[in-house]
């Protein structure tokens, strides 16, 4: 099975679905709560919203088999937080999004297991990133990297109250440049329907502050999604006429970056 999937465009912009994937080896299901193994914190249909929009744009598009379970692919391999003081998932966490255990008592994965599975399945979506990353720099001067995430509405785990629809994250404006924050923001209060933010409770994860560097031709911008504008967020199904609807606002960000 290929762990990672790329597809390369033209355009200067690579779009990287990090949670996309929800696949589990069974040697590590075998050992996770029946809800675990539904890899239940999925950014659930990411690649079916973007891939006609990378397609249209001449982008590329970056995506992984495996579950944030697994190991999560925008966290540093080291397994630092990325919010300090606030309870988050990690590298290889061991609770989900609504706090409770994923592993059954006593199967919780070693330092050593952890470090294998950085080796096996993190690193492999990470050398991808910056290969085509160089490349794209390489022949246009510059490249946005676009990460495309989605979470449920309502996770009093991580936020209290209902989350925005789009939320934009720029590491409070240190992973790109003023005039890109500018423009997406612009486009952002140029429509109504959907409320958003900026660099609010999701300011950008490990690939955004790693790879983000406008000085050196990399702007990076994390966009996480309410997973109540285009699926329902109980069965998971996804829901084609609020997808579609939700199309037009993201291809009108992207083509801001590409403008």
């Amino acid at each position: 099975m290929d762990l990672v999937t790329l597809h390369r465009g033209t355009a200067p912009l690579l779009i990287s679905l990090p949670h996309d994937g929800s696949f589990i080896p069974d040697a590590i299901a075998a050992r996770m709560r029946p809800d675990a193994r539904r890899s239940v914190d999925t950014d659930w249909h990411v690649s079916r919203l973007y891939e006609p929009l990378a397609k249209a744009l001449g982008a590329s598009l970056l995506r992984p088999l495996s579950s944030r379970y697994v190991v999560d692919l925008n966290r540093p391999a080291d397994g630092q937080a990325l919010y300090p003081g606030r309870r988050e998932t990690g590298l290889v966490s061991t609770i989900g999004f609504d706090g409770a255990p994923l592993y059954l008592d006593g199967a919780e994965p070693t330092a050593e297991e952890i470090q294998q599975r950085v080796n096996a399945f993190w690193r492999p979506y990470h050398d991808a990133l910056s290969q085509e990353l160089d490349r794209l720099c390489a022949e246009h001067g510059r490249v946005v990297l676009w990460e495309g995430h989605s979470i449920r509405s309502r996770v009093p785990m991580l936020f209290e109250g209902q989350l925005p629809d789009f939320n934009l994250g720029t590491a409070d404006g240190a992973s790109c440049s003023p005039a890109l924050q500018q423009r997406l923001q612009n486009a952002l209060d140029g429509q109504s329907r959907y409320s958003f933010v900026v660099n609010g409770r999701f300011k950008g994860g490990y690939i955004t502050r790693h790879y983000g560097r406008p000085e050196a031709g990399v702007e990076a911008v994390q966009l996480e999604l309410s997973q109540r504008n285009y699926m329902d967020e109980d069965s998971f199904a996804y829901d084609e006429t609020k997808a579609e609807s939700l199309q037009v606002l993201i291809a009108e960000l992207l083509r801001q970056c590409v403008a």
